[in-house]
């Protein structure tokens, strides 16, 4: 089967002027392929989408216990956060606990996503530190793994430190790989990460929703995090964006991250799909990268995945009609006007998932 398929148009006019192409797999938390776009067996990097994973072992060690993080704190351990005051007080906080120094971070600096910090800082002068980067609370995660076992803090991002080693490990075995089936590189925060097969990913997100059959101390884990990550999504994005939202609307039911290059996954827990549903899991591939494009109030979004993963969960029946009205400021269909706010065309998702019963 192609290995992507139309997923994506924009009109102007009644004339299609572009299409987007990706490839999706839905899975259940019995390794069961619900539903796909594409070829489901497709391997590409998870990116950000992986850091409720990167979080997993230092969870499952005790490290919230140990330094007393709150869910919102382990939230943002999970998060590509937008730089905000709040995040970056967050982030600093969990250094406190952990005794860490901002300067311990490797993950770089970059402008804060979120308008408002990033115009603060420019009029005051200020540059931004890497406490602003969107990696900063996974980053401050590792560190206080390997801070809470004595490990060096150094080199907490070579593939072969231990905490990089557990993370690996701990990925693997929720995508029922081995570790050698992983494909390795660098992510954009220089942290190592992950390319598995979209069927694995989604399989993945299915057992962290869904975690019955993990050992005890993975499962009280896996429900720390996602509790975490659904109680606090302004935590795991930012207000207004759309990993937050659709938690937000998702009504305790749906976890949601995204990662860089047009990646998104979500995972359903039990029941979302009607009573005594399993856990699912969702993975998302647009193939050109959706990458973000500046709006006219300033802020960069991304307009494919969040139009494309909404009508994957409206045509499973995840979203009811006052949650789609709710969420839809990003799909799935949706005007398209110029800068003078005229409607000139429609975007939408153009596919029907296959093997959906």
């Amino acid at each position: 089967m192609p290995v992507h398929k139309p997923i994506f148009e924009s009109t102007r006019g009644t004339t299609v002027e572009s299409i987007h192409y990706g490839a999706a797999a839905v899975v259940d938390v019995s390794g069961k392929l619900l539903a796909w776009i594409g070829d489901p067996q497709s391997v590409t990097f998870l990116r950000s989408a992986a850091k409720p994973f990167q979080a997993l072992p230092f969870i499952e060690r005790g490290g919230a216990r140990t330094f007393g993080l709150l869910p919102r704190e382990i939230a943002q351990i999970c998060a590509s956060h937008t730089g905000s005051d709040m995040h970056v007080a967050t982030v600093r906080g969990i250094q406190a606990k952990a005794g860490l120094r901002e300067s311990d971070l490797q993950c770089g600096v970059h402008i804060p996503f979120d308008k408002a910090a990033a115009d603060r800082l420019f009029l005051s002068g200020e540059k931004p530190t890497p406490c602003h980067h969107n990696c900063s609370g996974k980053h401050t995660g590792m560190l206080a793994h390997a801070k809470m076992r004595g490990l060096p803090l150094d080199t907490y991002l070579d593939l072969e430190h231990p905490i990089q080693q557990d993370i690996l490990s701990t990925f693997a075995g929720m995508c029922e790989l081995a570790p050698e089936e992983i494909h390795l590189g660098t992510d954009g925060c220089s942290a190592p990460n992950f390319a598995v097969p979209l069927y694995n990913a989604a399989l993945g997100y299915a057992r962290l929703c869904d975690p019955h059959d993990l050992p005890d101390i993975r499962a009280e884990a896996c429900r720390a995090v996602t509790a975490a990550m659904m109680a606090h999504p302004e935590m795991v994005s930012g207000y207004g964006r759309f990993d937050t939202r659709l938690m937000q609307v998702g009504g305790g039911k749906i976890v949601v991250k995204g990662g860089a290059e047009g990646y998104q996954c979500a995972g359903l827990m039990p029941g979302a799909l009607g009573a005594g549903s399993p856990g699912v899991g969702i993975a998302l591939k647009v193939s050109d990268g959706d990458i973000p494009k500046r709006g006219a109030d300033g802020e960069f979004r991304s307009r494919v995945r969040p139009a494309v993963m909404l009508e994957i969960l409206r045509q499973l029946g995840a979203l009811d009609e006052s949650q789609l009205a709710d969420l839809s400021g990003f799909g799935p269909v949706k005007a398209v006007r110029n800068w003078r706010e005229l409607v000139v065309g429609e975007s939408r998702p153009n596919f029907t998932l296959e093997g959906l019963q």
